[in-house]
């Protein structure tokens, strides 16, 4: 008699994406206007990208970069280059420069679990992040100085503290609907500034 299949779990999706798909897009097409909730605002991607220039100097750096950035994103980052040659700072093009990693899906949407609930209260007077970062295309972007507030980083084996610049890509039809998608993730963005931005 043949052995029983094995059966394999399907795995949950992210709680954001639940949240998204059966209470923020519908909320975003009943306040913005669409007749099908498929026509929101969504999250397309968010880029990671650790720039490190001392990494054309010293292979160590640019090593603990593509480490600690795919603990992070739970993706193997890519080497990013210099595009041309700086020599004040004794880069040449083409030289390594730092790391990136674009994440979708529901990897995407762990992330950005992490990075609200987790990493970014994590931050010594932190007070909101800027609204007036969105652009006009619905992306929004901005930095950390430190790396360590991310959980998968143990502090006290981090050589190197490094920043990142973070951007998360909207699909959304104007910058007011990218707004309140980012909103309605959670996104604590500086009260007085949002004001002004709405």
């Amino acid at each position: 008699m043949p052995a029983p299949a094995p059966t394999t779990k399907a795995r949950p999706a992210p709680r954001l994406l639940e949240r998204y798909r059966k209470e923020l897009a519908p909320a975003l097409a009943k306040q913005f206007h669409h007749r099908n909730p498929m026509a929101a605002a969504r999250l397309e991607k968010i880029v990671l990208n650790m720039g490190c220039g001392e990494a054309a100097h010293d292979a160590k750096i640019l090593e603990a970069a593509q480490r600690d950035l795919g603990l992070i994103a739970g993706q193997r980052p890519v080497v990013t280059r210099a595009k041309k040659a700086i020599s004040n700072f004794k880069i040449k093009e083409q030289d390594p420069v730092g790391c990136k990693v674009t994440l979708r899906r529901a990897r995407m949407y762990e992330f950005l679990d992490r990075l609200v609930h987790i990493a970014l209260p994590r931050i010594r007077d932190f007070r909101g992040l800027n609204p007036n970062s969105l652009d006009q295309g619905g992306s929004y972007s901005f930095g950390i100085k430190e790396h360590m507030i991310f959980p998968e980083i143990p502090p006290d084996q981090v050589p190197y503290t490094l920043g990142m610049d973070i951007v998360l890509v909207t699909r959304a039809a104007t910058r007011e609907e990218a707004f309140a998608l980012l909103k309605g993730f959670g996104l604590p963005f500086a009260v007085k500034a949002s004001k002004e931005a709405e």
